[in-house]
């Protein structure tokens, strides 16, 4: 039941921006099946490696450097799809990259203050 919960904003959502897709601009079977297995492939391949590194990660850590994600996300657009590098992007990226390294700075700085048990 509990998946259920989390899955009904995505059962409602969904019909209706497939529907607004359609009427927008038709949506053919082959972009349908690229545009799933693109997803599947890089939900995968991302999933994997967090999973990965996942162990070796405190959790105050693993918490933190999950927040990086836009910014891989936007490094994979400008990589992979030729979105443009703008400035309100470079800035963006360095904002989150900066807060995430400020974090680790401050996390660390406690954790060694703190007695060890």
């Amino acid at each position: 039941m509990a998946l259920v919960g989390r899955l009904h904003p995505l059962l409602i959502h969904f019909p209706i921006a497939l529907v607004i897709a359609a009427a927008t601009r038709p949506i053919t079977p082959g972009a349908a099946i690229y545009a799933i297995a693109s997803g599947a492939i890089a939900s995968g391949i991302g999933y994997a490696i967090w999973y990965a590194a996942l162990p070796q990660l405190s959790r105050t850590r693993a918490a933190i450097v999950q927040l990086t994600v836009p910014a891989i996300a936007a490094a994979g657009g400008i990589a992979f799809i030729g979105e443009p590098l703008t400035l309100r992007l470079g800035f963006a990226t360095l904002a989150i990259l900066g807060g995430v390294c400020l974090a680790l700075l401050v996390a660390d700085r406690r954790r060694s203050k703190s007695p060890q048990t």
